[in-house]
């Protein structure tokens, strides 16, 4: 409503001012150059005081850019008047601040390219003035947003999910681009745009000192994720580097999440493996691995036996649980992320099969579980849910 308010005054207020221009150029001949004028024509005889004390002004007008001066003294009140309305559009709505930079952008864009006849229009330069007004109102309202959306605390309760942030950040986003949808010029929102963003990835990167109630990088995970399918379903040129960058970073924390929690179902074959690797990258040689005490064939055998097939399957179906609690549904990243919780735990299978292989061999020892189990016991679980 305020949109359209705003555009009806400035409907209004141009031809009400070209005209007043006009008659003021015409009658005072002020359009003409003021070094071929002749003011009056005083060979008629005696002039009155006051016709000669005009005479006198308007030639000091002509001195002093006669027409924008005599204007400013009869609109003496339109700047102060639209300083205040434009006040109020402001406040009207959250975002009002946007609604009347374009308005008053394309209004003067219009005015300029259709009022090449007075290039130094009354009317042109009170706009002008309006609009530095309105871009300075933006720039205030966007560095304000920008602050807030660092320094938002999380909420109590946060157990994950998307955050506020991010939130504010799309719903600036889509009433902007409609906003902006018609409008001739968009440079100062895609400047925005992207200092917005800017600040939205630091609030999502504070997180790893936030106290959630939740694994840290499935938040990020989720976010970042949530930002990507948002700037891709947008397609705004301006964010493309943020897009690719929420990708990446999508992906990176996804990484996190699905090794952290992979080595719980079986940690201690992979604390055992990895001081394996540790004592080969030492210089130790595969085949004298098992000679050390505490690497040896009998305390693998004993690791081993803590893995039955059923317990691997059991302790997988709760990581299952797990994760489908605390993953946000809307984000629908659980097929995802299992996906990936598969592909990473065949990889660590193969890999500790192959350890077994080269600094065991011969020995006969063997996970209790095959590859086919370990493909039955996923593709049963997903099946079950």
């Amino acid at each position: 409503v305020s949109k359209q308010m705003l555009e009806q005054v400035l409907r209004e207020l141009q031809p009400l001012c070209t005209a007043e221009q006009q008659f003021i150029e015409k009658f005072f001949q002020l359009s003409q150059d003021p070094a071929n004028l002749q003011v009056l024509e005083l060979a008629a005889g005696p002039v009155p005081l006051p016709i000669l004390l005009l005479t006198c002004f308007v030639l000091f007008l002509r001195l002093e850019e006669p027409t924008t001066r005599l204007l400013s003294e009869i609109f003496s009140c339109l700047e102060p008047e639209l300083r205040g309305f434009l006040d109020v559009c402001n406040k009207v709505h959250p975002f009002g601040c946007l609604q009347v930079l374009v308005t008053l952008n394309d209004s003067v864009f219009e005015m300029w390219g259709f009022s090449s006849a007075l290039p130094s229009s009354f009317l042109n330069a009170v706009l002008g003035n309006m609009l530095l007004l309105a871009k300075s109102s933006f720039n205030k309202y966007i560095g304000t947003l920008c602050k807030d959306i660092e320094e938002a605390k999380m909420p109590s309760k946060m157990k994950g999910g998307i955050l506020p942030s991010v939130s504010r950040f799309e719903e600036f986003v889509d009433f902007s681009e409609e906003v902006f949808r018609t409008a001739r010029r968009r440079g100062e929102l895609d400047k925005a745009h992207l200092q917005l963003a800017g600040s939205v990835f630091i609030s999502i990167n504070s997180l790893s000192s936030a106290n959630l109630k939740v694994n840290t990088d499935m938040v990020m995970m989720e976010n970042f994720h949530h930002i990507h399918c948002f700037l891709c379903q947008k397609k705004i040129h301006c964010l493309e580097g943020k897009k690719r960058e929420a990708k990446q970073r999508y992906s990176e924390h996804m990484e996190k999440y699905v090794i952290k929690y992979l080595g719980q179902p079986l940690e201690k074959l992979n604390h055992f493996f990895e001081g394996v690797k540790a004592r080969v990258a030492q210089g130790v040689k595969e085949e004298e691995v098992s000679f050390q005490l505490a690497y040896s064939k009998q305390e693998l055998r004993k690791v081993i036996e803590k893995y039955p097939g059923k317990e691997v399957k059991r302790a997988l179906e709760t990581l299952y649980r797990k994760i489908h609690k605390y993953l946000s549904p809307e984000e629908n990243l659980l097929p995802v992320v299992w996906h990936a919780m598969e592909q990473e735990f065949i990889r660590q299978y193969q890999e500790f099969e192959d350890l077994i292989q080269r600094c065991y061999a011969g020995s006969g020892i063997a996970m209790d579980f095959t590859m086919e189990d370990l493909l039955s016991y996923f593709n049963s679980i997903t099946l079950s849910h």
